[in-house]
């Protein structure tokens, strides 16, 4: 076993801010995911949501963002190991695709309960 290196810890984040930066390089639906984020931790500070909703939101926002690198992750090792199209591979890259879309209609979700009153009251 090897031992534990502190070098080598802070070396590992740095590849994984790597893999972020290679998300929004390279997929677009990264920066919807993006531009998302902002609006709803802006609309959370506009609203003053409380410490709950706040835990919801950082779960949803962090469940969609997990999805989406990991439906990044596959579609570029799928690309790597079979790069000329195939019906299994594109299975798989659906499938991952569907992840991303579960996981955000369940942020959507997530946020419509928490937003729904707060936006309701505005118009009372």
């Amino acid at each position: 076993m090897k031992s534990f290196l502190l070098s080598e810890r802070l070396r590992s984040f740095r590849y994984a801010f790597n893999g972020l930066w290679v998300l929004l390089k390279t997929q677009h639906n990264a920066w919807i995911h993006l531009i998302a984020t902002v609006a709803v931790i802006g609309a959370g500070f506009f609203f003053g949501i409380r410490r709950d909703e706040w835990c919801w939101l950082v779960i949803a926002i962090a469940g969609v963002w997990t999805a989406e690198a990991f439906n990044t992750a596959l579609e570029f090792l799928a690309d790597a190991v079979h790069p000329e199209k195939h019906p299994l591979v594109g299975k798989a890259k659906d499938a991952a695709a569907g992840a991303v879309l579960i996981s955000a209609i369940g942020s959507v979700a997530i946020g419509l309960l928490i937003f729904g009153s707060y936006v309701a009251a505005l118009f009372q």
